[in-house]
């Protein structure tokens, strides 16, 4: 990290929102870890921003280096920095105008989103209703990443010089949510047509508005990925001039480099380096709030993990609190559903949300309840089952070893199976790659406010967004009211309809939730201004990044 010796005012900034979820295998660890309890209320969303200019700052990305920089085909840390949304994203999950001065239904089933007049892409060019119509028409096609949030959608075209209306088959209250993520990236037509399916690679690089620019040979791939401070940015320039995102992937040689100050930060540093980063060294460990939990889920059809009341069982041998302070370091909580509460804390029937979580039954290790479960499941014993983790991953060896241990006191047999990482990601999509697998170790998060996308993906049909319902679950009730929350007339009765589908699913466990985890991120103590909170997926998180 170099500083300037100049000084500018304090940036003020944005940042946006989107509902996805994501499986993100994390790498190695440290030795030890704490398991000293966390005080919630010192969960910080976003450190005070930066005052002072800073010319580098070197940014490891924990997960790796990533396959494209494509906002429609990715989520990975580095594009919110380099791609705007129409909407803004902020640390606590609240949402704000962005490229969108006004984005919102003026009916229920039209939406209308009004263009700020002075955002211009990185060559100069102003971003126009058409870059926006293409921008969303993207998030159409079923091979994007954000296909879900545009279920509903009927037609996108432009209305006004820099207006564009979208209208639905029936309401959908995650729009909005939606294009303040990825979803809601803003592209350029002219530049998209140009370089074509090469759109985000290292070759072809990307024509965004955000903060960064990727500049021609940016990105060297193996090696690093460089952006430069956007200078004639629409809102405040940061003060990083130069921001490098490098690929260490190992905990403990990530653990190494950041407290001794070679590397500047990262997200989602591993749990079990918390003694290492709590140490002396050049930097400290910030805790925020989050909506990653760690869980595992069904990966069939057919036999006992398909079976509710067989995951049940497996579910009530499991101590929740032992799991976090064993695979957490103690950085997370017990969370009790798939859904964890800061997904909904911004959201306007917040109280009705609330309410409906603290209804449910909090999950515990209860051995004779387990027993009893096993028995009513009907499942017969007759062979090992097979739970997949990645390869390498410290946290998701435990998690199934502790699986492992767990089910073995009501006689059930699990095999753990690790897959090499591009196997592992590809089973996901791949229903080959998952024969022979009965359960999956994953770490879930929402990359905006809202409810319903993720659980929609375990429990819903196929044909309408249950892309990892492998289990084939179908129960009519789930599918209504979580069809009524979408398209509900008022927040309300969306949060009514919602309350009730999660007291039906939340017992059947398409996903077994372990535990809540906190985010976690480590910088360097000459610096300030990260966000901190879960919203980095969907914010420009180095945006207000600078020195002391």
């Amino acid at each position: 990290m170099k500083r300037s010796g100049l000084l500018v005012g304090l940036a003020l900034g944005t940042a946006t929102l989107l509902a996805a979820t994501a499986c993100a295998p994390r790498d190695g660890g440290t030795a030890g870890g704490g398991s000293a309890p966390v005080d919630q209320a010192q969960l910080v969303a976003a450190l005070p921003a930066g005052t002072q200019p800073v010319e580098r700052v070197t940014w490891s990305v924990v997960e790796g280096e990533p396959a494209t920089l494509d906002p429609g085909a990715s989520a990975n840390l580095i594009i919110p920095n380099l791609c705007d949304n129409l909407l803004s994203l902020q640390p606590d999950f609240t949402i704000e105008p962005g490229v969108a001065e006004r984005a919102e239904f003026v009916d229920p089933v039209t939406f209308v989103i009004d263009l700020r007049d002075d955002v211009r892409f990185w060559d100069g060019s102003p971003v126009t209703a058409d870059d926006v119509v293409y921008s969303l028409q993207r998030g159409q096609n079923p091979q994007s990443q954000w296909y879900g949030a545009f279920a509903l959608v009927q037609s996108i075209e432009q209305t006004g010089e820099r207006q564009v209306t979208v209208r639905f088959n029936a309401p959908d209250l995650d729009f909005r949510n939606a294009i303040a993520g990825q979803g809601g990236a803003v592209m350029s037509r002219a530049f998209g047509d140009e370089v074509g399916p090469a759109l985000g690679s290292s070759d072809a690089g990307l024509m965004c508005t955000g903060p960064f620019v990727l500049e021609p040979g940016g990105w060297t791939p193996g090696r690093a990925i460089e952006v430069v401070a956007n200078d004639d940015y629409w809102g405040d320039a940061p003060l990083v001039q130069e921001l490098e995102f490098v690929f260490v992937t190992d905990s403990s040689t990530l653990a190494t480099a950041l407290t001794q100050g070679e590397i500047d930060g990262a997200y989602n540093v591993s749990p079990s380096s918390r003694s290492a980063f709590e140490g002396e060294g050049a930097g400290s460990l910030v805790l925020g709030p989050s909506t990653a939990s760690y869980s595992f889920g069904p990966a069939t059809a057919e036999g006992p993990a398909a079976n509710a009341t067989f995951r049940a069982a497996l579910s009530a041998t499991i101590d929740r609190e032992q799991y976090i302070d064993t695979v957490l370091g103690g950085l997370g909580e017990v969370q009790k559903t798939m859904v964890p509460p800061f997904s909904f804390s911004s959201l306007e029937a917040a109280d009705i949300y609330r309410a409906g979580y603290d209804a449910l039954e909090t999950p515990g290790r209860d051995l004779e309840r387990a027993r009893e479960l096993l028995e009513e499941s009907g499942e017969p014993l007759d062979r090992p089952l097979v739970i997949a983790i990645p390869a390498g991953a410290k946290e998701f060896q435990q998690t199934a070893t502790i699986l492992q241990s767990s089910a073995q006191e009501i006689g059930v047999d699990i095999e753990i199976e690790e897959l090499q990482p591009a196997d592992f990601g590809a089973m996901f999509y791949d229903p080959a790659g998952r024969e022979g697998i009965d359960f999956v170790s994953t770490q879930g998060y929402l990359e905006v406010p809202g409810v319903t996308g993720y659980p929609s993906l375990f429990m819903l049909p196929a044909e309408t967004g249950g892309v990892f319902n492998w289990s084939g679950y179908d129960d009519e009730r789930v599918t209504a009211h979580m069809q009524a929350a979408r398209t509900a007339p008022d927040v309300e009765t969306a949060a009514e309809e919602f309350v009730a589908a999660q007291e039906i699913f939340t017992p059947d466990q398409l996903q077994v939730t372990l535990a809540g985890a906190y985010q976690t991120t480590y910088l360097n103590d000459e610096l300030s201004g990260a966000v901190t909170s879960i919203a980095i997926y969907s914010s420009p998180w180095a945006l207000h990044l600078g020195g002391k």
